[in-house]
């Protein structure tokens, strides 16, 4: 941008059209005068680009968990809100599901399902089941685009289990190439920024209880997807082809989302975490580099890369091992830091401010001491339902979402300090879906709305 302007203010020998007369005169300017003069403005210019572009950087939440998968962004998010107080807006949401919003630039992206299954007693024909890519304007709630989907026919038939979620509880990653969509069953969907629907691969017909709720992520050029329950492997796809880069088998029983961790030495691993096995891959080719004995049951948390460690946690027994990457072979032994019987086996934990938290899917509010494991707090959360919601943090606040009994905001401290529980919605609503965090903005999603909440926003 400061290119450009010192391109206006000093015209070329020979302009190839008139120039405004403002320009002349600024030109004279600089003829009589010292260039060293506009020196500060060309600064300011400078300053002014670099913080309108970390401030861009800021609300980008990508994917699942934000960027990384950390699910912290260091923001100013408000305490307390209500219907009244510090929302920036809500809207109703075109059909239902459990999908978490991410945000690029201006934008939110999530996913929904319509035509069957709205009520579980009387779910409707089976035919009529659509899926949908959904963009909103971040600054005021309104609907962008809508791209249907049509779904597979190796669907799940609407039961209690998978009406638990729904058919669109992945979480769509995003960036400037476009919007990155997982379906279980329905597969991948890639569309373009404009809602236009570019490629769609399938990558395997199998279901399982709950339903599918593993999320795609970016590395380079590839979109990387773990279909586990789908199929039992691990893909990378070109992700302006939809083409296989490479696949990998025997993912077992493992409903998580991968995790990049980059090394100190600026390689990159792929992690995944599954039954029986911490394992890490090249991204680039899929190749396994080692692997680690871990949680004996089936694994749905995220691993959490922090600081050089991995934060692994799952199995309804709620295992943590931490270990560190970088190793080749079998880790078990050289590369466990420490193991602990807490965890989770639903929700995925943060690291920040030295320790390890949760939103227990129990509805738990846990906290562990990153360095040795150490269990500092362990409180009853608002509610006695399941929670599906992961926790969030920006920084110096904690965001547990409950499902029938609003957020629980908690100080990133390792003493419990209950700050305000938050509601929204009406009784009928349910938040199965982790927050977002877009610069000064909580995006919460239930299966009914969508709402943004912003300090001083009423």
């Amino acid at each position: 941008m400061t290119l450009v302007l010192l391109k206006w203010l000093l015209p070329p020998r020979h302009p190839p059209c008139p120039a405004p007369p403002f320009i002349f005169r600024i030109a004279n300017m600089v003829r009589r005068r010292s260039v060293r003069m506009l020196l500060p403005l060309f600064v300011t210019l400078a300053l002014w680009v670099s913080f309108e572009t970390a401030s861009l950087q800021a609300q980008q939440w990508n994917r699942f968990r934000g960027p990384g998968g950390s699910g912290v962004a260091q923001a100013d998010l408000p305490v307390t809100w209500s219907e009244s107080e510090n929302l920036a807006w809500k809207t109703d949401l075109p059909g239902k599901g459990s999908s978490s919003p991410v945000v690029w630039n201006d934008r939110i992206y999530l996913t929904s399902y319509t035509g069957y299954g709205m009520d579980l007693e009387t779910p409707g024909d089976r035919a009529a089941l659509m899926l949908h890519v959904l963009c909103f304007n971040l600054d005021d709630g309104t609907l962008v685009w809508d791209c249907s989907v049509t779904p597979s026919g190796d669907e799940q038939e609407m039961g209690k289990r998978v009406g638990e979620h729904g058919y669109a509880s992945p979480t769509p990653c995003v960036d400037d190439s476009g919007v990155y969509a997982f379906f279980g069953p329905s597969g991948v969907v890639a569309l373009s920024p404009d809602g236009e629907i570019r490629w769609q691969r399938n990558l395997g017909s199998k279901t399982v209880g709950f339903g599918a709720a593993a999320s795609p992520i970016l590395f380079g050029d590839l979109l990387i997807q773990n279909a586990s329950i789908e199929s039992g492997s691990l893909y990378a796809l070109d992700k302006s082809s939809g083409e296989i880069r490479w696949e990998t088998g025997g993912i077992n029983s493992a409903w998580t989302t991968p995790t990049i961790a980059t090394l100190a030495d600026g390689s990159a691993e792929l992690v995944v975490n599954q039954k029986n096995a911490i394992k890490g891959f090249d991204p680039n080719s899929g190749e396994q580099l080692w692997t680690c004995d871990a949680i004996e049951d089936y694994i749905v948390p995220c691993v959490v890369h922090h600081e050089g460690l991995l934060y692994c946690s799952g199995g309804r027994e709620n295992k943590t091992f931490v270990i560190r990457p970088g190793g080749r072979g079998d880790v078990s032994q050289s590369h466990l830091v420490w193991e602990q019987s807490r965890g989770a086996n639903v929700t995925s934990p943060i690291v920040v401010n030295g320790n390890m938290y949760w939103s227990h899917d129990k509805s738990i509010a846990l906290c562990l001491r990153a360095d040795d494991g150490e269990e500092l707090f362990r409180e009853r959360m608002p509610t006695r339902s399941r929670v599906y919601g992961s926790i969030v943090s920006d920084g110096s606040k904690l965001f547990l979402t409950t499902r029938d009994a609003g957020v629980l905001v908690l100080a990133a401290q390792p003493d419990y300090k209950e700050l305000a529980v938050n509601k929204l919605g009406d009784e009928s609503e349910r938040f199965n879906a982790t927050p977002a965090i877009a610069g000064d903005r909580l995006i919460l999603r239930s299966d009914r709305r969508l709402y943004c909440v912003r300090k001083d926003a009423s």
